[in-house]
């Protein structure tokens, strides 16, 4: 990229009122350093506390997701701490609502039971998803969950409408899935 292509593409970012982009490898640590300067970014913008508050939290379970999920990988699948896995998130302004963007590859073999994941999450009612939320609580988690199942969870129930996803090919045995929130 020269430095007509950088100034084209800052000026693109600035159009589209991106508040926060990152592309790359996801650690514990980078997460750690990335939602610390979401944190402080948005508590010197204007949204509400309560936006902030949901901002922040499906910002932290996307970049969990790619943490524990991505099918790109600089660690062994296995490796349980320290994982270091890609993919990317975005965080912009659309009128009056945010939104959060993440992409990350996916095994294709995975494809099926995300979509059994989030496709009922588009059609619940806050109500119900707060029921499941509590539901998930309770129960054991799912096995090979990284997590307690939360996540998809959470970010529907912080979203101010129904969560958008896509899988597109990729590379050979991969999938990219990108998945939105609107806050």
């Amino acid at each position: 990229m020269n430095y007509s292509e950088f100034r084209d593409f800052s000026a693109s970012v600035a159009r589209r009122r991106i508040v926060f982009y990152y592309f790359g490898y996801f650690s514990q640590n980078t997460v750690s350093a990335m939602a610390e300067a979401i944190r402080l970014q948005f508590e010197q913008a204007e949204p509400v506390a309560s936006t902030r508050r949901k901002l922040f939290s499906c910002f932290v379970e996307m970049a969990q997701n790619i943490t524990h999920y991505s099918a790109g990988a600089l660690t062994p699948p296995e490796q349980r701490d320290g994982q270091v896995r890609q993919g990317s998130v975005c965080i912009g302004a659309e009128g009056e609502h945010y939104y959060l963007l993440c992409a990350n590859p996916v095994a294709r073999t995975d494809v099926d039971a995300l979509r059994r994941k989030l496709e009922p999450l588009r059609s619940m009612t806050i109500d119900e998803i707060k029921r499941a939320y509590r539901e998930t609580l309770r129960a054991e988690p799912e096995e090979g969950s990284k997590g307690a199942g939360l996540g998809f969870l959470t970010v529907a129930r912080d979203a101010s409408g129904p969560l958008e996803f896509e899988f597109t090919p990729h590379d050979g045995d991969t999938v990219m899935f990108y998945l939105k929130a609107t806050i």
